[in-house]
């Protein structure tokens, strides 16, 4: 996997698609206690349509590679070291994908700075007062000390209790992997350094601040898609459509079926909404190209 050292540390990310892709490159955000294997379908198949994607672990509790000491691992923080990868990486007109709190770093970033971003596609994540919605939030507090977090691990390694109501299981709505969950939490167990950014995190998640950010989205004029899955208990149908609203060009679509993590749940499907919801980028123009 490739790695790219930004001001924060040093992080992986995984690139899928050919790079010369006639359309606009996708980044990929994901939320927390994952890293960016959770798009690794929507990924394949976004590239069997000529589409490259990028897909970065950020260092919200899955990450293998500790942030510099001094790097602020904030949500805000956090938008910031997206920035500087787009930047790194010379990414632009670029079609930002979110899901669960990766939803609201995108908020964050294009709040902080929109100009690398062509585009905006939200799976079903964090906006307004949710943040994190109940009963999440309880654990966000839990893993705000990283002795807490070291505390509670040893029982997720019993895979019954991992992909339980008390872990992974209230997220998904089909069978989970149980090699894929134990990689996302590996980490944690293992690195010291990889829970006390953690930690770091989450003692920076303060839903005022999300609040503020998703009364601005109305700022936000360029295309905007919603693919949200429509059985989740955490982020329900009203709630995304009130998402929607807060963006003067959004389009909402409902995946039937489909819980929080709709990209694992059904990675074909949120990959043919994206794929429909790009054109191709023109040749040798210097203007962005449109969307759908």
């Amino acid at each position: 996997m490739p790695t790219v050292d930004l001001p924060q540390g040093r992080i992986h990310y995984r690139v899928a698609g050919p790079a010369d892709s006639k359309f606009a490159p996708v980044v990929f955000v994901h939320g927390i206690l994952v890293d960016g294997e959770l798009w690794a379908g929507t990924a394949a198949a976004l590239a069997a349509r000529g589409i490259r994607s990028y897909a970065p672990d950020l260092p919200l509790g899955a990450q293998r590679i500790t942030m510099n000491p001094d790097a602020d691992l904030s949500p805000r923080g956090v938008a910031g070291l997206l920035l500087s990868f787009l930047a790194e990486l010379g990414l632009s007109d670029v079609t930002l994908v979110g899901n669960d709190t990766g939803d609201a770093l995108c908020q964050f970033l294009i709040d902080a700075d929109a100009s690398r971003i062509g585009a905006l596609v939200l799976t079903n994540g964090d906006a307004f007062e949710k943040f994190p919605p109940p009963p999440i939030g309880l654990l966000v507090k839990l893993a705000a000390s990283a002795f807490r977090l070291r505390l509670v691990l040893p029982p997720l390694r019993v895979t019954a209790i991992r992909h339980s109501f008390l872990g992974y299981g209230l997220l998904v709505a089909g069978p989970l992997d149980a090699e894929l969950t134990r990689r996302w939490l590996a980490p944690l167990s293992a690195d010291a350094g990889v829970r006390r950014d953690t930690a770091r995190f989450m003692r920076g998640v303060r839903r005022a601040d999300l609040i503020e950010v998703s009364n601005r989205m109305k700022d936000f004029t360029r295309p905007v898609l919603l693919v949200w899955g429509g059985a989740d208990r955490l982020f329900p149908m009203p709630f995304a459509r009130r998402v929607a609203a807060a963006f003067p060009h959004a389009r909402l679509v409902e995946v039937a079926g489909g819980r929080t993590f709709v990209p694992l749940d059904q990675p074909d499907r949120v990959a043919a909404e994206i794929s429909g919801f790009l054109v191709p980028a023109p040749r040798g123009s210097a203007e962005p190209p449109g969307r759908h």
